[in-house]
């Protein structure tokens, strides 16, 4: 990609970031490991309201919630419940920023990042390649894919071994109002 395409396409993100209030969509999750011949296939549903909430329910194969509220992690395994406080946990606060920034597509920071772009069909990749060596260890790139009008439709975390986890998003509604009993725990 040139870098006026480059420009161009964080200058439309960012507005579409500074704009999204609400995010509602369906997912499908794959979850790559090099020791298994298929990957693990999970959907459910992303629930994200500013500044910081963010739910992923879990539908199918198995029921499983995570619900970032408050520098609080909830995990609901199938009515086991969990709690984490991410407030005194710096790796959880960044790991929570990296996610609602990834949601919205907004993590175009030269600081944090190495940042490489391409074109792929009709959409946007942009390879995010974290600078910081305690990140690095966890996470060895995200790779976004943004559709024409700046959306995220896909995010892949590779970790160092290789394998990955990726989400494709479909359904996808901006700035609908959702309900503060959504993000109850």
């Amino acid at each position: 990609m040139s870098i006026s395409e480059a420009e161009t396409l964080k200058t439309l993100v960012k507005s579409q970031a500074l704009t999204t209030k609400t995010i509602s969509s369906n997912f499908i999750q794959y979850k790559h490991l090099d020791f298994l011949s298929n990957d693990i296939i999970t959907k459910g549903t992303l629930a994200f309201k500013t500044p910081d909430l963010v739910k992923w329910e879990y539908t199918d194969p198995y029921k499983y919630t995570v619900l970032f509220k408050n520098e609080t992690l909830y995990i609901n395994d199938e009515g086991k419940k969990n709690q984490v406080n991410m407030g005194s946990n710096k790796l959880f606060k960044q790991l929570n920023s990296l996610i609602i920034n990834s949601i919205k597509g907004d993590m175009f920071d030269d600081e944090t990042f190495k940042i490489e772009f391409f074109k792929i069909d009709n959409n946007s990749l942009v390879h995010f390649i974290p600078k910081d060596k305690k990140s690095s260890k966890y996470i060895s790139a995200f790779h976004i894919t943004f559709n024409t009008k700046g959306d995220v439709i896909e995010v892949k975390m590779i970790e160092p071994s290789g394998d990955f986890t990726k989400i494709v998003f479909n359904n996808k509604v901006l700035n609908k109002p959702l309900a503060d009993a959504i993000f109850t725990h």
